[in-house]
């Protein structure tokens, strides 16, 4: 278990398992039309998987240059979702 964690492998099994959730509610938007657009659902899924990225750079102690780069991508995929988030919400007002 501790090698799981000590080489990042864990965060590559959630990076895994996140590819995978966006490929379901991607399938199932499609076919029902119902759910998250995807071009919503992508900000906000790389915002986490670059968190998970700084978190691997950090259990695999990659450097505070590593961990920054990865943090701030993070920002970024968090204020284009937030941005989005924020648009939607004056449209429905």
């Amino acid at each position: 278990m501790d090698a799981l964690f000590d080489g990042g492998r864990v965060i590559d099994l959630i990076l895994g398992l996140m590819v995978a959730e966006a490929i379901v509610l991607g399938i199932l938007y499609r076919w029902t039309g119902q759910g998250i657009a995807p071009a919503r659902l992508v900000p906000n899924l790389l915002a986490g998987a670059f968190l998970m990225l700084a978190l691997r750079a950090s259990l695999t102690v990659a450097g505070t240059g590593a961990i920054a780069f990865w943090l701030v991508l993070g920002l970024v995929g968090h204020l284009v979702d937030l941005g989005l988030r924020w648009r939607d919400n004056r449209a429905r007002s």
